[in-house]
């Protein structure tokens, strides 16, 4: 199975991921991660979806995708070209003696914390999926009380090797 990372440059309407989502429902595709945001220009936005499957599944998605009157733009990522990125906020319960260990880890992988009360601090780390597990790996010797996770985003790199479909 395959993944594919793809980035959709969309009308900023309403029902536009209504849409979206419902073609992968319809289908019976599934979604592994989607994330959407408003771009420089506010008439659009940009999806990040990342789906799995076979070759031909995959290329199903992106022309069905292509298809939609909302879609103005589809962008194949390319796993060596281009840059991707994911956000985590975790909370971790902490002692007094704990705390000190756990803002170590932290700095390690050059997180921030973004909020400290008496028995918890809240960390926010951005970066690659392996990186992000390595950090959690590394926090679960402590009660992770919550973990919220945006799903991955990404641009291809430079302007010259840009796969538009």
């Amino acid at each position: 199975m395959q993944k594919r990372i793809l980035s959709l440059l969309v009308d900023n309407n309403a029902g536009v991921l209504s849409r979206v989502a419902g073609l992968f429902s319809r289908r019976g595709y599934n979604i592994d991660s989607l994330t959407v945001g408003v771009t420089a220009d506010p008439l659009y936005s940009r999806m990040t979806i990342v789906c799995s499957g076979d070759e031909q599944i995959l290329e199903q998605i992106t022309k069905q995708l292509k298809k939609l009157i909302d879609v103005r733009d589809i962008k194949v990522l390319d796993p060596n070209n281009s840059v991707k990125r994911e956000l985590i906020l975790v909370k971790v319960k902490v002692t007094p003696e704990q705390r000190q260990g756990v803002i170590s880890v932290a700095d390690i992988f050059r997180a921030k914390i973004v909020d400290v009360a008496k028995e918890s601090l809240i960390i926010e780390m951005t970066g690659s999926k392996s990186k992000l597990q390595a950090f959690i790996e590394l926090l679960e010797d402590y009660e992770i009380l919550e973990l919220a996770r945006t799903g991955l985003t990404g641009l291809s790199r430079g302007s010259d090797d840009v796969t538009y479909l």
